[in-house]
C-alpha cells in the first residue's frame, strides 16, 4: 500500500531519545532538556497584536499564492537594508516555514537522478526531502579542525555530471560555525563556474556573534543569479509555531516554486503573514535582545568547557547550538553508536536530555540547545561533568 517514495525516506535515529524523554515527563520526572531547536522567547508583542488584529480585521480569505504582496515587499526591503542584496515581489515566495521554502525549492529544481551535496554534519530534513524530490542526496564529509566547514577541495571528489544543486547551512544546525565572507566567495564561486544551484539556508542568519553576516547572493552578480536563499521567522523571531518562511532566488525559479506551491498549499496563514509584516518592520529590537541572551549564554558554555578541559566543542559563532566531541569516551562506552549510547547513558543516569551526533550524520559528538535559560544550561553542563568524570 505504500509508495517506494514514502519507503525510501529514513526515520529520525533522534525519535528513540525523544519518545523517551516524553515518556520520562509524562511519568513525572524532572528532566534538563537541552534538545530543542526553537528560541525560549515568546513572539514578540508587536508581531503578536498584528495576527490578533488581522483576525478582528477579517483578514482571514485566500491571498495570491506566492505570499501577501505587503509581506514579500517587507521582505525585499529587509533584504536590501541588512543584507544588501536588491529583489523586487515576484522574486520573494512566502512559504509554510522554511522547510517548507526547501522542500518547494528541491521541487522546483530537481529532476530523478540529480545528485545534491550536502555537507555533514547538517541537519537532518535535508537528505529526505532531497529523496522525496527524486534526487540522491550526497552527504560530503567536513573536517573538524575547520569547524565542519565544508571547502571546494571537500566537494571536488563528489561532484559528477549529476550533480544539480549543493545545500549551505549558514549559520549551522548543528555545529553553530559561520562562513566567513572569504570562505563563502571561495566554495560559491566554484559551484557557480561549475553550474550548480546553490540553496543557501540562512534561518539563523540573525544569531551571529563575532562578525557580521553575510548572504550568499551579495557576494556577486553570477551568485545571486545562481542562488536560492531560504529563510523565515522561526529563528529571528521566534515564531515557530506561526510557520512563515520564505524563498529569494532569479524570476525563473521563483515562478516554479509559487505554481508548485499554488497546487500544494496555496499560501501561508493570512494571519501569521500579517504578523510577520510587523516583526520585520517593527520588531529589531526584540530580536536584537535575543540575540545578545544567545551569545551571554554561548561564552558561558565556551569558558566551562575551555576551563574544565575533559571535552571540547565546535567553537559556536552562531545559531544557538554547541557541539560536543565525545570522541575521547568511546573506550569507556564501547559502543558502535557512540552519539547514542552516551544520549541514552546520560539521559537515565543524569536525566539530562541531548540530541545524538548520528542524527546529524557525525557520531562523535552530541548537541546541546542554548535556547533554554542560563539555569537549565548550568545544570546541563554540571550533568555532563558528573557524567563524565564519573565513568
Amino acid at each position: 500500500m505504500i509508495s517506494e517514495k514514502a519507503k525510501n525516506i529514513s526515520p529520525s535515529i533522534t525519535l528513540e531519545i525523544g519518545g523517551k524523554v516524553k515518556t520520562m515527563i509524562a511519568n513525572g520526572e524532572k528532566i534538563t532538556n537541552l534538545t530543542l531547536g526553537e528560541p525560549d522567547f515568546f513572539t514578540p508583542s508587536k508581531a503578536k497584536l498584528a495576527g490578533i488584529k488581522a483576525i478582528t480585521d477579517n483578514l482571514t480569505k485566500y491571498d495570491l499564492s506566492s505570499g501577501n504582496l505587503e509581506l514579500r515587499k517587507a521582505i525585499c526591503e529587509k533584504l536590501e537594508s541588512e543584507n544588501n542584496i536588491k529583489y523586487t515581489p515576484d522574486q520573494i515566495v512566502a512559504s509554510n516555514g522554511a522547510k517548507h521554502a526547501i522542500t518547494n525549492a528541491a521541487f522546483a529544481v530537481i529532476n530523478p537522478g540529480d545528485e545534491v551535496i550536502i555537507p555533514v554534519p547538517c541537519w537532518v530534513s535535508y537528505p529526505e526531502i532531497v529523496k522525496l524530490a527524486g534526487g540522491v542526496p550526497v552527504l560530503v564529509p567536513t573536517k573538524k579542525e575547520n569547524s565542519f566547514k565544508m571547502t571546494v577541495e571537500d566537494a571536488q571528489k563528489y561532484i559528477t555530471e549529476k550533480t544539480k544543486m549543493v545545500i549551505l547551512t549558514n549559520p549551522n544546525n548543528p555545529t553553530g560555525a559561520v562562513f566567513t565572507k572569504d570562505e563563502l566567495l571561495s566554495i560559491c564561486e566554484y559551484f557557480t563556474k561549475k553550474g550548480i544551484i546553490i540553496m543557501s539556508d540562512e534561518i539563523y542568519e540573525s544569531i551571529t556573534f563575532d562578525f557580521d553576516f553575510v548572504s550568499v547572493a551579495s557576494l556577486s552578480k553570477e551568485i545571486y543569479d545562481n542562488t536560492i536563499i531560504i529563510n523565515g521567522f522561526s529563528k529571528c523571531a521566534s515564531m515557530t509555531g506561526w510557520r512563515l518562511g520564505y524563498s529569494a532566488c532569479n524570476t525563473e525559479i521563483a515562478k516554479s516554486i509559487a505554481s508548485i506551491q499554488s497546487h500544494m498549499t496555496a499560501h501561508p496563514s493570512t494571519i501569521s503573514q500579517q504578523a510577520g509584516i510587523v516583526a520585520l518592520r517593527e520588531c529589531k529590537d526584540d530580536v536584537l535582545t535575543m540575540k545578545n541572551t544567545y551569545k551571554q549564554r554561548r561564552d558561558y558554555i565556551v569558558d566551562f568547557f575551555k576551563n574544565w578541559g575533559k571535552l571540547e566543542i565546535i567553537y559556536p559563532q552562531g545559531a544557538f547550538y554547541a557541539f560536543i566531541d565525545i570522541s575521547p569516551l568511546k573506550d569507556k562506552l564501547n559502543s558502535d553508536k557512540l552519539s547514542l549510547k552516551f544520549c541514552n547513558d546520560i539521559l537515565d543516569k543524569e536525566k539530562l536530555a541531548l540530541v545524538p551526533g548520528a542524527g546529524f550524520f557525525e557520531d562523535d559528538f552530541v548537541r546541546l540547545s542554548y535556547a533554554a535559560s542560563m539555569e537549565e544550561i548550568k545544570d546541563g553542563l554540571e550533568k555532563i561533568k558528573h557524567y563524565v568524570e564519573n565513568l
